[in-house]
């Protein structure tokens, strides 16, 4: 039986939520792929939980980053546009 990666998962979704949102993308896909696993029996359930909460908490800061990203191009593009007409 494989060994599990449950606190590799929740420190990167931890990570994701505090400072560098693209780890949540790592959390999230690694969470999947050891819950598949732990649910065919093939890897220690011990980490279920902390599996399950780095996946969440990578879901979550990756969502967020989005949402920043989206914000970050509306901003720039409205201070485009009264620049323009200032101008």
């Amino acid at each position: 039986m494989k060994p599990h990666r449950g606190t590799l998962i929740l420190v990167l979704g931890i990570l994701s939520l505090v400072c560098c949102g693209p780890l949540g993308i790592a959390a999230w896909l690694m969470g999947n792929t050891d819950l598949k696993e732990m649910a065919a029996g093939t890897m220690d359930p011990t980490g279920q939980g902390m599996t399950n909460a780095g996946k969440i908490c990578g879901i979550i800061g990756t969502v967020l980053t989005i949402l920043g990203a989206i914000v970050g191009i509306f901003y720039f593009v409205v201070i485009l546009l009264m620049a323009r007409t200032m101008a």
